[in-house]
């Protein structure tokens, strides 16, 4: 059997001007993941990203961890996270007031449960194809479309690499989460549901093989459980 051992990116820097870039918080916590499985012996033989530069920053911290040696990881763009904020823009445009949030402005989004909120209302109508863009609104996804293209890149690199070998990919909750969809074949609520509880840098792993595949492991923080870093556990 081969293995899919997906690593959900360090914290990033939420509040910030650019969200896209490990906080020193999320270094950290990826540097302890690579110390606990150097202590435990674990080795990869490939490493995948997406093009997100937390994303890059988080398989960097892994790459002594491929048996390889590689000077960085595979870049796919398919294992990006979806682009919350037009779709944010769009269900506040066109509900935002109707639904009680007709006060959030930009600042809100330093509020992180004030955003969570409003991005668990944005999800609940793109899963139902609510939101509509207009031709202003660039960058807006389908859920059908992100969905189609992380199942797609899951099957891609089943496909590719098989024989008992090991891939690690570093990627985001929502990708995590519609990976699982793939596996456990589990309804579109159920894949935003799963997505909010994936903690950074947690690990997430599907076996696969002669016609099967299935979940092995989700969302283990076994290198943070200690006492003494339990403040290091973070899920945005």
């Amino acid at each position: 059997m081969s293995e899919i051992i997906l690593v959900r990116h360090g914290q990033a820097s939420f509040g910030k001007e650019s969200y896209d870039k490990l906080s020193q918080k999320g270094i950290d916590q990826v540097k302890i993941l690579a110390a606990h499985w150097q202590e435990t012996g674990e080795r990869f033989d490939f490493i995948y990203s997406g093009t997100l530069l937390r994303q890059n920053e988080t398989a960097n911290e892994l790459l002594s961890l491929v048996s390889s040696n590689p000077t960085r990881s595979t870049e796919h763009a398919s294992l990006n996270e979806y682009d919350g904020d037009p779709l944010v823009r769009v269900y506040l445009r066109d509900y935002g007031a109707q639904e009680g949030f007709g006060d959030f402005e930009k600042g809100h989004f330093k509020d992180e449960k004030k955003f969570q909120r409003v991005l668990e209302a944005t999800t609940a109508k793109w899963i139902r194809n609510e939101l509509q863009p207009q031709s202003e609104d660039t960058h807006f996804e389908y859920w059908a479309d992100f969905q189609q293209r992380v199942h797609a890149v899951i099957d891609e690199i089943m496909q590719k690499h098989t024989g008992g070998a090991r891939v690690l990919v570093s990627t985001s909750g929502g990708v995590i989460a519609m990976a699982l969809q793939r596996v456990l074949q589990f309804p579109d609520e159920q894949v935003i549901s799963t997505n909010w509880m994936v903690r950074n840098s947690s690990v997430t792993r599907v076996k696969y093989g002669q016609g099967k595949v299935s979940l092995t492991q989700f969302n283990s923080m076994a290198h943070l459980e200690r006492a003494d870093r339990q403040h290091m556990i973070t899920y945005r």
